[in-house]
């Protein structure tokens, strides 16, 4: 380690009640961005547009110390001494996993052109939080008080793999190659939105093996509730959400679904060697089958629907975890007071997933 990584190292746990620079600047960027996130989305001709200038340069700030301490904890696992590593590995893991879920979220914010206010929820209990600076970004997050979402065991193996976490882009929707082997092959299919090639031909092509069939109504109807998260190999996870999930269903089987069956036929699946001949039809019948209703009950007392998912090759649940956080803390900024997904009960690996994730 660098004799400025062991200065960061020492900064992010310096004292009882008192933080070094790195920690407080952390800190004290996070705390204004969030309080000041109206400013984002203001025309440029708009009397406080400096305003949204300001905060993107501060955000811009936020990121750097963010991306520095994922450095150092990647770099720390591969230079430290055994011994040292895991004793401090679980505080600058944990510290890791909450920076990608905190850095997300402001890049989340700057992406929002209506930004409605953050609900600050009530006080929890002291216990509930973890004192350092663990527990300060936590209990600034949207759903700090969610105590269960915070607490899990750090992995016994420590990988030094970087991970970056955002909000979704434009280009993912076009780039679906990229997305090949982001979830498991029995979850494999067409993309199904609009932004892919036109004709079968296209599809086959620049689309094999795509978690489509899951995503493609929530990048055609809920965008701005969606991340990747991504690896040196590329985008290894994703989470989507609906902040209202009645309107959401409705408008999927009124008017995405009929147009995606229009687009992709049941005879589809004859012939379709670039795909597999089973992941093919799958992926039609996927299209064609009526979605299974969600009771009245369900809806009212978890408004939000919620689906997440990661590559095999993603064996941190940390990362997950940081996942779940930022989309959760997205949908509980512009008002959800509950979140739930649907999943097969013969899916053993999206239920495993989602156990894990508590």
């Amino acid at each position: 380690l660098t004799l400025e990584e062991v200065r960061m190292l020492v900064e992010l746990f310096y004292l009882p009640y008192h933080h070094g620079t790195l920690a407080q600047e952390l800190l004290e960027h996070f705390q204004w961005l969030r309080a000041n996130s109206l400013s984002v989305g203001v025309p440029a001709t708009a009397p406080d547009a400096c305003g949204g200038t300001r905060w993107r340069g501060r955000a811009q700030s936020f990121q750097l110390l963010c991306a520095r301490t994922c450095r150092l904890h990647s770099r720390f696992v591969s230079t430290a001494g055994r011994a040292l590593l895991y004793d401090l590995h679980p505080y600058l893991w944990d510290i890791r996993n909450m920076l990608l879920a905190a850095s997300a979220f402001v890049l989340w914010l700057g992406c929002q052109s209506i930004t409605a206010p953050i609900l600050l929820g009530r006080d929890a209990e002291p216990w509930a939080r973890r004192g350092g600076l663990f527990g300060e970004l936590q209990a600034l997050l949207p759903v700090g008080n969610s105590c269960d979402l915070f607490y899990h065991p750090p992995p016994l193996f420590p990988s030094s793999q970087l991970y970056l976490l955002r909000p979704l882009l434009p280009l993912d929707k076009v780039g679906a190659v990229a997305w090949r082997g982001v979830l498991p092959e029995p979850w494999h299919g067409f993309w199904g939105c609009s932004e892919v090639s036109q004709g079968l031909q296209a599809q086959l092509s620049h689309a094999p093996a795509l978690p489509g069939r899951l995503l493609g109504s929530f990048l055609s109807l809920s965008p701005e509730y969606t991340f990747v998260l991504e690896d040196e190999g590329g985008p290894c996870g994703y989470a989507a959400g609906a902040l209202h999930a009645e309107g959401f269903l409705q408008q999927r089987d009124r008017s995405w679904l009929p147009a995606i069956r229009h687009k992709y036929p049941p005879d589809l699946g004859a012939g379709g060697p670039a795909l597999g001949q089973d992941a093919l039809e799958e992926a039609v019948l996927f299209f064609h089958a009526e979605p299974l209703a969600v009771p009245q009950p369900v809806l009212r007392r978890f408004p939000s629907l919620v689906q997440l998912g990661t590559a095999p090759r993603v064996l941190d649940v940390g990362a997950s975890r940081s996942l779940a956080l930022c989309l959760l803390s997205a949908l509980r900024a512009n008002g959800s007071r509950g979140v739930f997904c649907q999943v097969s009960d013969a899916d053993r690996q999206q239920l495993s997933f989602y156990s894990k994730l508590g």
